[in-house]
């Protein structure tokens, strides 16, 4: 549908066709990002408009919509002020600033006539990659001067009901209130917990035999993908792998990688990634599927494989089980496999920028084992220190291994190191679509889980709290509050919060369950953590 007569220039928005998941055609508003010359036509590189950049691809103009083109619109040329060219035009804010200091100087100045000069304060830089999915202000259970007792009812009705609420006590009753709680969470020795500070919210269970009474619900808001008090906050620069969007152009928004071939598999990146601009024009990448090196040619790597003696990731091994094993990799001392999983990683990663200096990361691969050796399947890193309680910087599951339950036990693995720790984790923020569903569902899974094992004991009514919810399974207190409002469990009624699980939701964490056939088993983690902060374990 594309006229010959119009030219296309890069910016310029039109419908383009493309096939959607039912195989249907759609014509959906793209931008064109790039122009390219190939034999006996031109093709465009587009870029749908409120879809994924993976699926940014290159098309030929019959598929373009020439009657709907939006052309860019140009920009407007700098103004003159006071009708001098070049001179750059006032803003009304620095009028109204620069009248500001000419009104405190003037009463201000001294007998001499000297003018003081008035300081001024820098603008607060905000990172666009904290905006990308805003923070959702998650209500503080803990917060209300009424301390709300919280209570479980699990019924033998159509619903289960869990009655929530949170207690405000002096520090001596919490303690002893603790102390009851805990008695569900088995002790392990040699194991210390951080001690969660603040008023705890306390859940009480027991058996509910009237009908349950209509309730309020409490709406919940989005998942947060940045820090819980809501305010976007830069990303650090050292140590985070968080890409604060700065750097966009044209070349970053834009696939170099046309296919890569690791092992018995060939993969199409999703996403631009920095690999030296000499292979960006191959049309296969090739890679060593054990140290991950990068090779031109088909040649090349058999060559190279003739002289690698790896077979498994360079490190420890920290767990196995069955075909499945995990690898530990320092980035200082394996720097080189470091920055190439980087690479690799960032042709799937779109939320995450590339640093080479790897030495502040540990790397775990999960590996498949076969008579040729540990195949990649998929891996996650994380901090040595993390001042933000961070246990995952980066997460990928690679694509031949995805909608397969590999993503939940990589999820569950960092969990388990968590534990060995004794700390509480959250993934680094921003997550990307497919890591933030991954995390929904086994943060979903795993606090209901706890909920429908909670029984009755000698006929007292057993206590639970978020802290000690947060204690069992390591997940940090602000990630459970925001998994209970996803799950629209909580609601407001008679002065405090209740749960209240549905029947549909029972039937489907059952069968997500039985569906949940890859589960970490903590008696083949052989793991021993270290502290990072005495440099010379660096």
């Amino acid at each position: 549908m594309a006229d010959n007569t119009v030219d296309i220039v890069e910016g310029c928005r039109l419908p383009v066709l493309r096939k959607n998941q039912e195989n249907e055609d759609e014509w959906p508003l793209a931008e064109i990002l790039s122009v390219k010359d190939v034999p006996g036509k031109k093709v465009y590189y587009v870029h749908y408009i409120d879809f994924n950049k993976r699926l940014d691809e290159w098309v030929t103009p019959d598929r373009l919509d020439m009657k709907k083109i939006q052309f860019p619109k140009k920009e407007a040329k700098t103004p003159s002020k006071n009708g001098l060219p070049g001179s750059r035009p006032s803003s009304p804010d620095r009028d109204v600033r620069k009248s500001l200091d000419l009104n405190l100087q003037s009463a201000s100045a001294p007998s001499r006539g000297k003018t003081l000069p008035t300081p001024r304060r820098k603008a607060e830089s905000v990172s666009l990659a904290t905006q990308v999915s805003p923070a959702t202000p998650v209500p503080s259970l803990s917060s209300s001067a009424e301390a709300p007792q919280a209570s479980l009812y699990p019924s033998v009705r159509d619903t289960t009901t869990f009655n929530l609420s949170v207690s405000r006590e002096d520090p001596q009753h919490s303690h002893t209130t603790n102390g009851t709680a805990r008695r569900l969470v088995p002790s392990q020795p040699g194991r210390k917990r951080k001690h969660c500070g603040g008023p705890e919210e306390m859940i009480k269970v027991f058996q509910l035999n009237s009908h349950r009474s209509p309730t309020a619900p409490v709406q919940p808001g989005e998942d947060s993908q940045d820090s819980s008090d809501g305010i976007p906050s830069a990303p650090r620069m050292t140590g985070s792998l968080v890409s604060d969007r700065s750097h966009d152009d044209i070349v970053t928004r834009m696939k170099n990688i046309s296919c890569i071939e690791l092992g018995r598999h060939r993969l199409k990146p999703w996403y631009f990634s920095p690999y030296p601009q000499e292979l960006t024009s191959l049309p296969i990448l090739y890679l060593c599927e054990f140290c991950l090196k990068y090779l031109k040619s088909l040649k090349c790597l058999q060559r190279h494989l003739t002289k690698c003696n790896l077979r498994h990731p360079p490190g420890n091994e920290i767990y196995r089980k069955g075909t499945i094993s995990f690898f530990e990799i320092d980035g200082r001392k394996n720097k080189m496999y470091s920055q190439n999983l980087c690479l690799l990683a960032k042709c799937f990663l779109d939320h995450k920028t590339l640093y080479y200096d790897t030495d502040p990361f540990l790397f775990y691969v999960m590996t498949e084992y076969d008579p040729k050796g540990f195949h990649i399947v998929g891996y996650f890193s994380k901090e040595k220190e993390s001042t933000e309680d961070y246990n995952v910087a980066c997460i990928l599951t690679l694509p031949p291994y995805q909608r397969r339950g590999y993503g939940k036990l990589l999820i569950e693995f960092s969990y388990e190191l968590s534990k060995v720790e004794g700390k509480t984790g959250t993934p680094e923020k921003p997550l990307s679509d497919l890591g933030l569903l991954s995390y929904r569902s086994y943060w979903s899974q795993t606090i209901l889980e706890i909920l429908m094992d909670l029984k009755s004991e000698n006929g007292e009514q057993p206590q639970i709290t978020i802290n000690d919810i947060s204690e069992i399974t390591s997940v940090k207190k602000e990630d459970v509050i925001s998994t209970l409002q996803y799950l629209n469990l909580i609601n407001y009624y008679k002065g405090q919060y209740i749960l209240t699980l549905s029947e549909d939701i029972v039937d489907g964490h059952e069968k997500a369950m039985q569906k949940r056939r890859l589960r970490i088993d903590p008696k083949c983690l052989h793991f021993t953590p270290k502290d990072w902060s005495k440099r010379g374990k660096w």
